[in-house]
């Protein structure tokens, strides 16, 4: 099957459904804590929740650099497979919790199995699509991802139509069923472990190795950096948009979180399509061309934090939620297809859980600081600050990176 022509297309759409499930599971929590602290009281603290959605990021950081070294070494369907089944087996578990110890321990775990997911998916994604279509590939697959993050904020309302523990033992025996769709149809490259290649070194480089590649590449860091910084609204807007919203609109949840994770997954939907077309193109003329679409992007976003910050009006809000979506999904479907102008393929699913791992620090950094300003009365105002330090980050990206091909071997 690997070698008819549909089937690198095929991939993205295996690994869409993934991706869809893969944030759904994680960002539906978000917006169910009034359904589930009249269990848990613990949860009736600001602060406590963001310890709980702030522990599967730290877990997941701490998992990613692991997750894309083992990517780079071992059959990669396999390794999607085995992520899915155990997230969506913690999924379906987390509507048994009946403490916050438990649900604490079971994000812990899904940071773990959710960990293993994006850089082994990307870098299959990235080997099967020539350059001619990897930024489109790569930007049709965060579509899912979206779609996924826009679904979670429906996790409310059908806790408040049915139950939280039905909320989750249903996604979750979704996740299972879908995995066993992978097994039938997910392919490995088939060139990847032919018997030539395992009797080259190289083409399974050690983890030391690997890493010391990477750090000797100065444009590695500034895509680290760049890749990082705009992590912290970004995981800002997935943890705590709903309750801004909610807070700044008054409304209840079940009205807020559908609302704020629809606005952000449409205008990315929309973002990532766009940036990976006008990516692929511009790409073929300049060679900075992924450099200078990603940056468009990242620019959007800045006015939208601002917006989102002080924004009081459900039409200002919305537009700042589109602005800031739609921009955030150009600079999205841009990240892998930049990595691969300065990072060989054997190193890139280790680089990209390398990015993966500082990123979500910083996004764990935000979530838990956003905690404390929620009780605080200041989450809007540290929305609108977030909009500085991007702009920094843009700023340094476009006066330093400066590829020199498209496809670095």
């Amino acid at each position: 099957m690997q070698q008819k022509k549909y089937y690198p297309w095929l991939l993205v759409a295996l690994l869409w459904g993934v991706g869809l499930l893969n944030y759904l599971d994680r960002q539906m929590l978000s917006t169910m804590r009034p359904a589930i602290q009249v269990d848990i009281h613990e949860l009736r603290s600001a602060t406590n929740f963001g310890l709980l959605m702030g522990i599967f990021l730290w877990i997941y950081g701490l998992m990613s650099p692991v997750a894309g070294a083992v990517a780079d070494r071992v059959n990669r369907k396999w390794l999607i497979v085995g992520s899915l089944l155990v997230w969506s087996g913690v999924t379906f578990g987390m509507g048994y919790a009946r403490t916050f110890h438990e649900l604490y321990l079971l994000r812990a775990v899904m940071g773990i199995s959710e960990a293993l997911y994006i850089p082994a998916a990307l870098a299959l994604i990235a080997e099967f699509h020539p350059k001619k279509t990897r930024s489109l590939a790569i930007g049709i697959h965060m579509t899912g991802l979206y779609l996924g993050s826009a679904l979670g904020g429906f996790g409310a309302t059908v806790a408040a139509s049915y139950s939280w523990h039905f909320t989750f033992h249903t996604f979750g025996l979704m996740g299972i069923g879908y995995a066993f769709i992978l097994i039938l149809f997910l392919r490995e490259n088939p060139e990847r472990f032919s018997l030539h290649a395992q009797n080259r070194s190289l083409d399974k480089p050690k983890i030391g190795k690997a890493i010391s590649v990477l750090f000797s590449n100065m444009a590695f860091w500034i895509i680290l950096m760049y890749f990082a910084v705009p992590s912290l609204p970004g995981w800002a807007t997935k943890n705590w948009l709903p309750t801004l919203f909610a807070h700044h609109l008054n409304m209840p949840m079940s009205q807020a979180g559908p609302l704020s994770t629809m606005t952000i997954a449409i205008s990315s939907f929309a973002g990532v399509i766009l940036g990976g077309f006008v990516s692929d193109r511009w790409v073929l003329t300049n060679i900075r061309g992924r450099i200078f679409t990603s940056a468009i992007g990242l620019s959007l976003t800045i006015p939208g934090l601002l917006f989102m910050g002080f924004g009081h009006s459900l039409i200002v809000l919305v537009a700042a939620g589109i602005c800031f979506g739609l921009g955030f999904g150009i600079f999205d479907a841009n990240n892998m297809p930049i990595l691969c102008q300065f990072v060989a393929p054997k190193y890139r699913a280790t680089a990209y859980g390398l990015m993966n791992m500082v990123g979500v620090f910083f996004g764990a950094f935000i979530t838990d600081l956003l905690g404390r300003s929620t009780d605080g009365g200041h989450l809007g105002r540290d929305f609108a600050l977030l909009s500085i330090i991007v702009l920094a980050a843009l700023i340094t990206q476009l006066w330093t990176l400066k590829p020199t091909v498209n496809d670095f071997k």
